[in-house]
């Protein structure tokens, strides 16, 4: 029942906040009061926050809007540019994770943390072969990334750590907002003229990604729990069908079986942020990988960036 009722609320959030019908517009009109103050809010803090800086470089991977705009592949895809040159580490809140602290998840090629305890983003970035560590508090993190030798930081999401004077790119969502307006009346978490904080803004072709199928079945039912499944379409016409579940959710075999049953599917299609949380199910699985790489003009502003700290980068 709770279910079913979270994946309405997500189905009215994502035409509410893109393809909004007559009333709500009429919703978000009538809620721009609130988001005016909301905006408030947010900009006096943003002015009123000192920076602090840290003895490394330290890239944040974020965005203005609620829900994914492709973080988690932008961030592999910079670890494996750059990790090779300097100790790198990832540093994420972990969220919705069953646990609360500071965990380092990986560290020099050893997993440390099981699912439940890194969250499913942190695990993925685990099994790509990253440095990973989570925390609430960032400034935790990266003290304990540089106790471990970290020589560069990578933050996801952390662009409302004002406090921490880093190199700011920042994502544009991949779906137009109906509305420019901020949290409730639209969809953005800060204000649009925030653009103007980024060091760097990806523009097309700046970001390359390859998506490839491992052990594509006949079959196949697309399955998933991420933000924005509409990034996913493409896959659609491999799959007899699909489900979609609200970002995050944690799946049990028994949900998983029956859809296998509901649909005589051969195998369920998932990403690999949904892959790590039930590869023991024993259940046919194929998964979604996406190869992202980032242009030399997008490696070009990094290495400008990191030659502040390290002149030979």
């Amino acid at each position: 029942m709770w279910q079913k009722i979270v994946s309405k609320l997500h189905k009215f959030a994502n035409s509410y906040f893109y393809t909004p019908n007559l009333f709500e517009n009429f919703l978000s009109i009538a809620l721009i009061p609130l988001s005016l103050v909301y905006s408030l809010v947010i900009k006096l803090k943003k002015l009123s926050t000192k920076q602090i800086s840290y003895e490394i470089p330290i890239i944040n991977v974020g965005n203005l809007v609620l829900g994914g705009s492709g973080k988690t592949p932008l961030c592999i895809a910079l670890y494996q540019e750059f990790s090779p040159k300097l100790k790198t580490f990832i540093i994420l809140r972990g969220y919705k994770r069953a646990s609360k602290g500071l965990f380092v998840v990986a560290s020099d090629g050893e997993i440390l943390q099981n699912v439940k305890i890194s969250g499913d983003e942190a695990m993925v970035y685990a099994i790509n072969g990253a440095n990973v560590i989570v925390s609430e508090d960032r400034d935790l993190g990266i003290k304990k990334a540089i106790n471990l030798g970290a020589k560069l930081v990578i933050l996801d999401d952390a662009f409302s750590k004002f406090h921490i004077n880093k190199f700011e790119i920042l994502l544009r969502p991949p779906l137009k907002p109906a509305s420019n307006f901020t949290i409730p009346s639209g969809v953005y978490r800060y204000p649009k003229s925030f653009y103007k904080y980024a060091n760097f803004i990806p523009k097309s072709g700046d970001i390359i990604s390859k998506s490839e199928i491992l052990n594509h079945t006949k079959n196949m039912v697309l399955v998933t729990a991420i933000a924005n499944p509409s990034r996913l379409n493409e896959h659609l016409k491999h799959c007899i069908g699909h489900e979609f579940f609200p970002d995050h959710h944690s799946f049990t075999k028994k949900e998983l079986d029956d859809i296998l049953k509901k649909y005589k599917a051969t195998s369920l299609l998932v990403t690999e942020k949904d892959f790590v949380k039930i590869k023991e199910f024993d259940i046919p699985l194929s998964k979604l990988i996406l190869k992202t790489s980032i242009s030399q003009n997008f490696k070009s502003e990094i290495s400008a960036y990191l030659r502040k700290f390290y002149a030979t980068i």
